[in-house]
């Protein structure tokens, strides 16, 4: 009977446990991923505009906190209808084949002050690359915002092939910056 107890209060301890992870969301209103490029030397911008994660983060548990995230590629714009018919063409995203881009998590590593590098792989296009994401948190009230500004390579991705992966008309280089809102997160 004991035994029995004990089991019992061990089980609903680890679903306790469970739904305070299962209650870290993303808040997509609050949130945004934005690319910038250089295409002839001048700042193009765009957006990704759906994008949805699974989030375990605990600051005191940081080899047990977990990402996995996912970006919907043919929500890509740039704001114009012309380019963003492009998009989602083989040359580019090639959507057909490879509708998400994701990045799940493999460790996380505190810097003090809110800040940490989430290591873990990035695919995009069929190609996967281990990446270090510069993050940082800040808690208000119910909200914490993650924030970072991620550098890739576009053709490491195979983003722009062909005649687009010319480097003097798009640049190689890419930023990725982030904000997403989270609701659940206990003390940073």
């Amino acid at each position: 009977m004991n035994l029995l107890i004990k089991l019992s209060a061990v089980t609903l301890l680890s679903v306790a446990t469970l739904s305070a992870y299962a209650q870290q969301k993303l808040v997509p209103a609050q949130s945004e991923i934005v690319f910038v490029s250089k295409q002839m030397g001048v700042p193009v911008e765009g957006r990704f505009k759906k994008f949805d994660a699974q989030i375990s983060f605990d600051s005191a548990k940081l080899d047990a906190s977990k990402v996995n995230f996912t970006v919907d590629i043919a929500s890509a714009t740039l704001g114009a209808p012309e380019t963003d018919a492009e998009l989602p063409k083989a040359t580019w995203f090639n959507t057909a084949k490879f509708p998400q881009a994701t990045f799940v998590s493999s460790s996380f590593k505190a810097l003090g002050g809110g800040k940490y590098d989430v290591a873990g792989k990035l695919s995009i296009k069929g190609q996967v690359r281990d990446v270090v994401v510069p993050v940082a948190m800040v808690q208000a009230g119910a909200v914490t915002t993650a924030t970072g500004v991620l550098l890739m390579k576009r053709l490491a991705f195979k983003i722009g092939e062909g005649e687009w992966a010319d480097t003097s008309m798009v640049a190689d280089d890419v930023q990725v910056k982030f904000k997403f809102a989270l609701s659940g997160v206990g003390k940073l």
